[in-house]
């Protein structure tokens, strides 16, 4: 049987700080002169890191009672899972925040429960750090739980600095030059990591295309080059696939950014696929906003008559949105410039290639 809430809090507090910090904030006073800028501020920063360590425990016994009420939901609850979300509303949690919550409760227990992290040494992390430690490869999660066990106060930067150090030392993603030359230091980590992750994005074949360009130079510029190439070669795949437009011939959309990487150009393309996405989009969005108003501005047309005059110049304002023909304002910034746009609903077949100007 469940262990009921009284327990179950009695048994997170003692497994997770036996004696918990007193929550005290020496905050300086802003009326004072005697205090530099710099010297207040740091003194801000630590009040801070105080709270975060408090935030960190709370959220992570929060996310243990929700696990339980969740995990007796699946046991005996016949609704699926519907007395788990119940339990929410009526603490005006939502279901995103909840499971959260259960995610870090749940990472506490492998950094805590699997021996990395001394119990008392939860209290060393701020609540972002501890969260940075708990998605970190299982290599960086150990040297960042020594460090906490031997006292030391663990950062949000200290974890990102020693993830990027790991990653950019032993990625197999990277030509063994690049691994080589940040391990000697001649190479920054946080210049090196970014292309890891954009590399991960990319198939093998692409991947190594790059990999060979950067075994010929492992320089500093050529890393960021081939980052970027790699961001906009992912960014185009993504919105291309998205594009309506494309789907309406026989387009080779890989051969056309080799194209574009060749005039130096992919970046452009890049930004064009991802705009023609966008505008799909609005367009689509527009089409049923102006169906719907259409609709509206209809059903209140023939319920007014000759005894409602206001309403009537209300709605035969609305024509002007809700027609065939729609005309916008832009406002003053575009020098009071209006655009007329026509909506026309065709059947596919109706539909002509656009002409290139």
């Amino acid at each position: 049987m469940a262990a009921s809430i009284p327990v179950l809090l009695a048994a997170v507090s003692s497994s997770l700080s036996p004696e918990p910090p007193l929550l005290q904030l020496d905050l300086p006073d802003p009326e004072r002169d005697d205090i530099s800028t710099m010297e207040f501020l740091a003194q801000l920063e630590q009040a801070w890191a105080v709270c975060d360590r408090f935030d960190l425990q709370t959220e992570i016994l929060r996310g243990r009672i929700l696990k339980a009420v969740r995990d007796r939901e699946k046991r005996g609850g016949e609704g699926r899972g519907a007395g788990f979300l119940q339990w929410l509303r009526e603490r005006e949690i939502s279901k995103t925040r909840a499971y959260s919550l259960i995610q870090l409760a749940e990472s506490a227990e492998d950094l805590v429960g699997g021996g990395m992290l001394e119990e008392s040494s939860v209290n060393h992390f701020s609540k972002r750090a501890f969260l940075e430690t708990a998605q970190a490869d299982p290599e960086v999660q150990l040297m960042i739980s020594e460090a906490a066990n031997e006292g030391q106060e663990i950062t949000r930067k200290q974890v990102r600095r020693l993830t990027d150090e790991f990653t950019a030392a032993t990625s197999p993603l990277l030509p063994e030059e690049i691994r080589q030359r940040t391990q000697e230091n001649l190479l920054p980590p946080k210049v090196v990591a970014p292309l890891v992750k954009e590399l991960a994005k990319l198939p093998e074949p692409q991947q190594e295309d790059l990999r060979k360009v950067l075994r010929d130079e492992p320089e500093i510029d050529r890393i960021k080059d081939v980052t970027s190439t790699a961001r906009w070669i992912t960014k185009a795949t993504e919105s291309g696939v998205a594009v309506r437009a494309f789907q309406q011939g026989e387009l080779d959309l890989e051969k056309a950014m080799q194209e574009a990487q060749r005039l130096d150009a992919l970046g452009l393309l890049a930004d064009a696929v991802g705009q023609a996405q966008a505008l799909e989009s609005a367009v689509l969005k527009l089409h049923t906003s102006w169906r719907r108003l259409g609709g509206l501005q209809e059903r209140l047309w023939v319920e007014s008559g000759s005894s409602t005059p206001y309403l009537r110049d209300v709605l035969s304002a609305l024509q002007s949105l809700s027609g065939a023909t729609m005309r916008v304002s832009l406002g003053e910034l575009a020098g009071g410039k209006r655009v007329r746009l026509q909506l026309v609903e065709e059947s596919p077949d109706q539909l002509e290639s656009p002409l290139l100007p």
